[in-house]
């Protein structure tokens, strides 16, 4: 998951352990295929997690769901094909959040099925329902039954006043990290990977899509049909209905999105085949058969999530200068790293998102150059400085400590992705490309289609890597990479001149008021405007302000990253003639890093405090829950400080 430009919002982790190759071969690997489905070794039990894995695993799963946009429920039944592990655990136990269970079976080996005995405990807040399936004989297989609430926490349902067409509903759903069970009853746990199928009906004007063999050609007829045959994790389970056209870009890559948006869409990422071949040359053949993209409205929370085979996309990036496609190199960048080599643990949700961060990077300089590529470098380094100044220590480590996280929503993006791309240029600085590329290609296929923690990634890298290569990296320094909070001294430093320039003119403006030459700011990418309102003063003059905004036209902006930071500016230094478009910007879009700096720099006066609920009310139809639960929090916590 990646929101563009830089650390997100949120990117935390999930789940507890898997397997652990201690002693990695050390002749090249053989890459693995889905088809193999390699075992997962037991493990420890996933704390954000009732699943028992190690007792019993689903290996499939075959859906059979109605969608009803009248009232805003996903109902019909989840087949489980199951590994029983314990033939004798008598129970198979599944996560759910605000489920209606209505009936389970279970298939005998004379394929007769018999109803089931089940409980569905009270809901943990964080962790939702733990369903108990009583099994008195290993099933082969299981079916349940049940319908979701209107407010299930995965799923958003949006009325045609909310789309950019305006005459069909939309529903879409985000599953990660543990949204997952509030559509379907499942192992909700990455240290369980499964093959799934679906038969999905709906009203005839919604094209259904889901994380699977999506057809470019299929007819838009009410009854859709999918199978998933790669093993992937609960979090990458995904559906999406709506107005939703298709348009290609490549033979094995195209846009979904709404008839208005599609064009702008395919122009925006034209570069996706590229990014394909340019990932494929550096780490392994693409695995997953199709990479399309599916461009949903914008109270989507995220930049993009990587659900396999479709990319969910934010319209945010769709700028009409391809400056944020860096969200589509991060996303495709998953289907190498959390895709294919997932993390296990929350302790490790960095093996997805620093990987990923890198990848990305490596992508962005091949297409773009390495100016575009350090630009982007130091701004997500100078937002990971600027959240390091006030982040508890113990949320600054890559391999964190069991019980750190209450909440796998809660971890710090700024450790997870950029800390960890910036521990992988380490690397790859010490070890040269010419070793450090091949590596982390055998990397991805020693690993392909299992869920790793941090330690099996060093033990890889200590036996593939360190010890082929002896006298470039101490056990010191990977210590202190991996297991202490803040950056090592000895870090990479990237310089960028064209940051230097943007430096140079905002010192000579905040100096003599003298405005950058005409000349000079025409050439500016997003990135430079970026760096350069952030640069500023915490607050400025509102007459300075004004200066600015009518040399440049923020206020008002279609540039996201632009908006997420001037309006908090504006915010900040008094600048009221900017709330009209505030409260515009945060009622049009849901992106939670896009918006939320706003709502946390107007709760901090009585006036932004009473703006920012008036704005809330109106937007929150439009929300994700996701968003909104992010929103309320940030409200509550400026009215406790006040009372």
């Amino acid at each position: 998951m990646r929101p563009t430009l830089l650390a997100l919002c949120v990117a935390s982790a999930l789940m507890l352990g898997c397997q652990r190759d201690a002693t990695p071969n050390a002749a090249p690997d053989t890459p693995a295929t889905a088809a193999e489905k390699p075992a997962q070794p037991a493990a420890a039990l996933d704390p954000y997690s009732y699943a028992e894995p190690d007792k019993v695993g689903v290996t499939d799963l075959a859906l059979h769901l109605t969608v009803d946009f009248d009232k805003k429920t996903l109902s019909g039944s989840a087949t489980y094909t199951l590994d029983w592990r314990d033939p004798k655990a008598g129970r198979l136990v599944l996560d759910t959040r605000d489920l209606t269970i209505e009936k389970v079976v279970g298939e005998r080996e004379n394929e007769r099925w018999v109803e089931l005995p089940f409980q569905l405990a009270p809901e943990d807040e964080v962790l939702g329902s733990k369903l108990t399936i009583m099994t008195p004989e290993p099933f082969k297989r299981v079916r349940v039954t049940y319908s979701t609430s209107p407010e299930a926490s995965g799923l958003q349902w949006l009325t045609p006043e909310m789309t950019q067409g305006k005459k069909t509903p939309f529903m879409f759903s985000q599953s990660q990290q543990i949204h997952a069970r509030s559509w379907v009853p499942l192992q909700d746990t990455p240290q369980v990977r499964f093959t799934y199928s679906a038969k999905v009906l709906a009203p005839k004007d919604a094209m259904v899509l889901m994380s699977a063999d999506n057809d470019p050609k299929a007819a838009r007829d009410g009854d859709y049909d999918f199978r998933m045959p790669q093993p992937i994790p609960s979090y990458l389970l995904a559906i999406a209905a709506g107005d939703l056209v298709f348009k290609p870009i490549s033979a094995r890559s195209g846009v979904w999105a709404e008839p208005a948006t599609v064009d702008k869409a395919v122009a925006e990422f034209a570069d996706t085949e590229k990014m394909m071949q340019t990932a494929e040359k550096l780490y392994g053949p693409y695995r997953w058969e199709r990479y399309d993209i599916l461009v949903l409205p914008p109270s989507f929370p995220y930049g993009g999530m990587e659900n396999p085979r479709l990319t969910f996309a934010t319209p945010t990036v769709i700028t009409g200068d391809k400056s944020l496609v860096a969200l589509i190199a991060h996303e495709l960048a998953h289907s190498w790293s959390g895709n294919l080599v997932t993390f296990a643990t929350p302790n490790d949700s960095w093996l997805n998102e620093g990987f990923t961060s890198y990848v990305e990077n490596r992508i962005v300089e091949a297409l773009y150059g390495k100016e575009r590529a350090d630009m982007e470098n130091v701004i997500e380094r100078n937002e990971l400085r600027e959240e390091y100044r006030t982040l508890d220590p113990a949320l600054q480590v890559l391999a964190l400590k069991p019980g750190t996280l209450k909440n796998p929503d809660d971890s710090s993006s700024a450790t997870v992705y950029t800390k960890g791309a910036w521990f992988l240029q380490f690397l790859e600085q010490r070890f040269g490309r010419e070793v450090f590329d091949p590596f982390l290609r055998g990397y991805f296929d020693h690993f392909a289609f299992k869920s790793i923690t941090t330690q099996d990634f060093l033990a890889y890298a200590r036996a593939n890597l360190l010890a082929r290569h002896p006298g470039k990296v101490t056990e010191a320094e990977l210590e202190q990479w991996v297991h202490q909070p803040g950056i090592p001294d000895g870090a990479p430093q990237i310089a960028s001149p064209r940051f230097d320039a943007v430096d140079a003119a905002r010192k000579a403006w905040l100096d003599t008021g003298t405005l950058p030459a005409k000349d000079l700011t025409a050439k500016w990418t997003t990135q430079e405007w970026v760096h350069f309102i952030e640069g500023m003063p915490k607050t400025l003059p509102v007459e300075k302000l004004a200066a600015l905004d009518a040399a440049y036209r923020f206020t008002g902006t279609g540039n996201g990253e632009i908006a997420q930071r001037w309006y908090p500016l504006a915010v900040r230094s008094g600048y009221t003639r900017a709330n009209e478009d505030i409260a515009r910007f945060l009622q049009t879009i849901g992106r939670r890093k896009l918006i939320m700096p706003t709502y946390e720099a107007l709760v901090q006066t009585p006036e932004g405090l009473k703006l920012a609920k008036e704005v809330f009310a109106k937007a929150r139809p439009g929300y994700h829950p996701i968003t909104t639960a992010s929103v309320e929090a940030t409200i509550a916590r400026a009215e406790g400080k006040k009372g």
